[in-house]
C-alpha cells in the first residue's frame, strides 16, 4: 500500500516555499521567507464520528516587515469524501482558538477520481441569513494540465506532474519529461532520490509503456540524458535488489513449510491435504514457532488446537 500522506508530506514539506510559489505565488509576495517554522502534528479526534485525524502541514511563518505571524495549514487527501469542507473547517476552528493567529488553509486533492471540481467552500446558512462562509484554496491535481508545467524550473511540478492530469497514451513522455525537469534542477542527490522516487511511485508503466519510456528518453537532450540515465538504472537496480530480498524470503518460507511437513508426518503419520494447506498459509516466523511447538503434538488435534490459539492471538 502507498502511504499517500507521508509521500506528500515529506515532499511538500521539503520544498515548502517552491510548493508556494508554484500554485499561491501571491503567499510568496507577503512572508518572511526565512521565518518557517514546522509545527508539531495536530491531533484531533470526533468524539461523535468516532475517528481521530491529524492535520497534515502546519507552518508558522512571519509577516514580511511586520512583527506578526500567521500559519499556513497544508492538507493532502488521497481520497474524495463527502463533507470535507466541514473537516476543514473543524481544523481551522481548533488551531485558531489554540494558535490565535491569522490561517491560510490549503487542500491538495490527489485522488485521480473524481474529475469534477471540489468544493473551495464550507457554509452555514439559512433562507434570510449567511452565518459562515468559510473558503480555503484548493489545488486539484486531476484538474491540472502537466503540460502547463513542463516550463517552470520548480521542484515541485517536476513531482507532481506525475500525478496531473495525464492522457494514457502520454503517460511514458510525462515520466520522461519529468526526469528531464528535475536533472535541470541541479539538487542535491537526497532531493533529487525524494522526486524521483515520488515519479517512480506514481507512474508504474507496463511493459508496452516502457517501451515507449525508452523511446522517450532517446529524445532527450544529450546533456541531460546521461543523467535521467542514471537516474533509471538506479530504479532498476533498487528494483533487482527487492527482487533478490523476496526471493531469499520466499526460498526461506517454502523450505520452511517443506521441513514443518515431514515432521509433523514423522511425529504425527500421514496429515491430511487440509492440515499441509493450513501449513502453507502460514508465515515464516509462525512455522519457525510451529516447527518448535510440534515436538510436543501427539496428534493432529494438539496441531489444531495450536492453530487455534494463534489465530486467537492475531
Amino acid at each position: 500500500m502507498i502511504d499517500h500522506d507521508r509521500l506528500f508530506k515529506e515532499l511538500i514539506s521539503t520544498f515548502f516555499l517552491e510548493f508556494l510559489e508554484l500554485f499561491v505565488p501571491d503567499v510568496i509576495a507577503y512572508l518572511e521567507p526565512n521565518t518557517l517554522v514546522f509545527l508539531d502534528k495536530e491531533v484531533f479526534t470526533d468524539v461523535t464520528a468516532g475517528e481521530r485525524y491529524e492535520a497534515d502541514l502546519l507552518v508558522q511563518v512571519k509577516f514580511r516587515g511586520q512583527p506578526s505571524y500567521f500559519l499556513i495549514h497544508v492538507e493532502n487527501q488521497a481520497k474524495a469524501q463527502a463533507d470535507f469542507g466541514k473537516r476543514m473547517f473543524r481544523y481551522f476552528a481548533r488551531l485558531f482558538e489554540k494558535y490565535d493567529l491569522p490561517i491560510y488553509p490549503i487542500v491538495v486533492f490527489s485522488y485521480d477520481q473524481p474529475k469534477q471540481a471540489a468544493a473551495t467552500q464550507f457554509k452555514v446558512e439559512f433562507p434570510e441569513f449567511e452565518v459562515l462562509n468559510f473558503n480555503y484554496r484548493v489545488i486539484q491535481l486531476n484538474q491540472l494540465n502537466w503540460r502547463n508545467y513542463l516550463g517552470q524550473a520548480n521542484p515541485v511540478a517536476s513531482a507532481l506532474m506525475a500525478k496531473m492530469q495525464i492522457a494514457p497514451a502520454d503517460r511514458p513522455k510525462v515520466k520522461a519529461e519529468c526526469l528531464r525537469l528535475l536533472v535541470t534542477l541541479r539538487l542535491d542527490p537526497a532531493r533529487m532520490q525524494l522526486i524521483s522516487g515520488f515519479v517512480d511511485t506514481y507512474l508504474k508503466l507496463t511493459d508496452a509503456e516502457e517501451q515507449a519510456f525508452e523511446e522517450e528518453l532517446g529524445r532527450i537532450e544529450p546533456e541531460a540524458r546521461e543523467e535521467v540515465m542514471q537516474i533509471v538504472t538506479s530504479w532498476m537496480q533498487k528494483g533487482i535488489e527487492q527482487g533478490i530480498e523476496q526471493g531469499i524470503e520466499q526460498g526461506k518460507r517454502e523450505g520452511e513449510v517443506s521441513i514443518v511437513i515431514r515432521l509433523l508426518k514423522r511425529k504425527l503419520g500421514e496429515v491430511t491435504p487440509e492440515v499441509e494447506a493450513q501449513v502453507r498459509e502460514l508465515k515464516l516466523a509462525q512455522l519457525e514457532d510451529l516447527s518448535e511447538a510440534l515436538l510436543d503434538f501427539s496428534s493432529v488435534e494438539d496441531f489444531q488446537i495450536w492453530l487455534g490459539n494463534l489465530q486467537g492471538e492475531s
